[in-house]
């Protein structure tokens, strides 16, 4: 008589599908990264590598689709499945946000602002605010694409992605009320200076944790998700990390890493107890614009 077959449950989550679908598209079946090209970029706010994500990585994706909405709107863009009406908002197997961010390689091999990296004007959050058709607010489930691209070795014109960390927006932040209140409504100044005309804008920025920070997750592809579920949904995702990090000192959150199998080599299931790397913050920002003559006055 023939054992039976334990069927696994589909993978449905959204950003497990698309972690595997980046993962394809940048590393091979051993984990290197494949070069490949981008554009050249036409002006600040002009992004190719969002463009060849929503364009080639996650365009022809069956039974999804990849909306955008241009520079200077977050997030970056909004997966969802397009076989089945949406019915929560959010629920990561229907739609999720995603913002991406981009870090540089520094000559020493590390990449750059591994203490943290700017987010402009909006906070990382688990729960971002998107607008339907009807103008009408929504929260869904944001998560943030972290990537370190740079130039392809000996292949001239080509870039490579060297480290990507696909991380639940939970694992930066996970207080909506701090997103809400910056990223709603605020108040200008106006009528400054000598002649009325000036205006401060009171914008804020934003610096919060980069992942690619944890030398862990350097030089490699990684979901980081608060689902600790996924490896058994999917032959494809093996657990190799347990990411905590402490809010108080007796509450902490835990999140599960996850990587393609065919990376990964079996063994413990490492701890990563409060990995990301914060300098000492200091409440006083630094003078700006300070120029320094070379003689004395």
């Amino acid at each position: 008589m023939q054992p039976k077959r334990i069927r696994r449950p589909q993978l449905r989550d959204i950003p497990a599908l698309a972690f595997l679908r980046l993962q394809r598209r940048f590393f091979d079946d051993g984990g290197n990264p494949v070069p490949f090209q981008l554009r050249d970029k036409r002006n600040t706010q002009d992004d190719p590598f969002d463009e060849f994500l929503a364009n080639t990585v996650f365009s022809g994706w069956s039974g999804f689709d990849c909306v955008t909405h241009g520079p200077l709107i977050t997030p970056d863009m909004v997966l969802h499945r397009s076989d089945t009406r949406i019915s929560q908002a959010d629920d990561p197997s229907q739609l999720v946000g995603i913002e991406v961010k981009k870090v540089e390689r520094a000559p020493s091999g590390r990449v750059r602002r591994v203490s943290g990296i700017d987010f402009n004007t909006t906070p990382p959050c688990g729960q971002i605010r998107v607008y339907d058709k009807n103008d009408i607010p929504r929260v869904i489930r944001g998560f943030y694409l972290f990537v370190c691209v740079e130039p392809a070795p000996a292949l001239k014109g080509l870039v490579i992605v060297s480290a990507l960390a696909l991380v639940d927006g939970n694992a930066l932040n996970e207080d909506f009320e701090l997103y809400l209140s910056i990223t709603g409504e605020r108040t200008k100044r106006i009528g400054l200076g000598s002649y009325s005309d000036g205006v401060d804008r009171a914008r804020p920025m934003l610096i919060f944790g980069n992942p690619l920070g944890i030398s862990e997750l350097d030089r490699a592809a990684t979901l980081i998700h608060a689902n600790d579920t996924l490896a058994e949904q999917s032959n494809n995702l093996t657990k190799i990390f347990t990411l905590r990090r402490s809010i108080s000192q007796d509450e902490v959150r835990e999140f599960c890493c996850y990587r393609h199998a065919q990376n990964t080599r079996s063994g413990p299931i490492q701890v990563l107890a409060d990995p990301f790397l914060t300098p000492v913050r200091n409440t006083k920002t630094r003078p700006r614009g300070r120029f320094s003559l070379p003689f004395e006055l």
